[in-house]
């Protein structure tokens, strides 16, 4: 479960100041899939960052129950100088998993070949989005935080991912921001709308896409 209180946030960009959240108040369920809608800009990931602990908010607080993914795909804390396999290795002990498995399951999932045993400074920017989504699932979480992964790589890839992400849902719950709103009706059984830093909460899926349409049409 994920409770936020009082929660807000502001930027100033440009001279002009951004509310990304303004007091909210939510109750994420526990093994729920919650989707997250909203204008490019609105703040999505920003939220998807103080959920992670990643991001101070300005007032509130998130309270959670069990243990939470950063956000899958997120491949920025990755060592440049570290290979592919390092790094997961690096990343199993922190959290730890059994190294030798979680090695394995990455390489199989990301399939990016002998460049598995390069540095990740010479990945392109896809091959990291995929080490980091194999690296994510690759370890068990109560909540995963999901930021647009789906819209990595390759036909294959994109079907493989939300596959597996299927499959760890139904053990888990998770909190997902995406443009795609056949994947949000697809995987999601709640979802919410972030909009001038407000967020309204719907048990309905749909109801949550007509909002999100209704003020992405304007």
């Amino acid at each position: 479960m994920i409770e936020i209180r009082n929660l807000s946030k502001a930027y100033v960009l440009q001279g002009r100041r951004k509310i990304v959240a303004d007091n909210i108040n939510v109750t994420f369920p526990t093994k729920t899939t919650v989707g997250l809608l909203g204008r490019n800009g609105a703040g999505k990931s920003s939220l998807l960052r103080m959920i992670a602990g990643t991001m101070d908010p300005d007032e509130g607080e998130i309270k959670i129950q069990g243990s939470i993914s950063w956000p899958v795909g997120f491949a920025g804390s990755f060592h440049g100088e570290l290979t592919g396999a390092q790094n997961t290795r690096f990343i199993g002990r922190v959290y730890g998993v059994d190294t030798d498995e979680l090695t394995a399951y990455v390489e199989d999932f990301a399939r990016l070949g002998d460049h598995f045993d390069l540095p990740v400074k010479t990945y392109s920017s896809g091959m990291r989005s995929r080490l980091a989504f194999g690296v994510s699932m690759g370890i068990s979480f109560d909540t995963y935080l999901v930021d647009e992964v789906t819209s990595v790589g390759d036909a294959g890839f994109k079907a493989r991912s939300e596959r597996v992400f299927t499959e760890r849902m139904r053990h888990s719950g998770a909190v997902v921001v995406s443009h795609s709103i056949r994947l949000i009706r697809r995987i999601c059984d709640h979802a919410a709308v972030l909009e001038d830093g407000v967020l309204t909460y719907y048990e309905r899926v749909d109801d949550a896409i007509e909002h999100h349409m209704a003020i992405t049409n304007t």
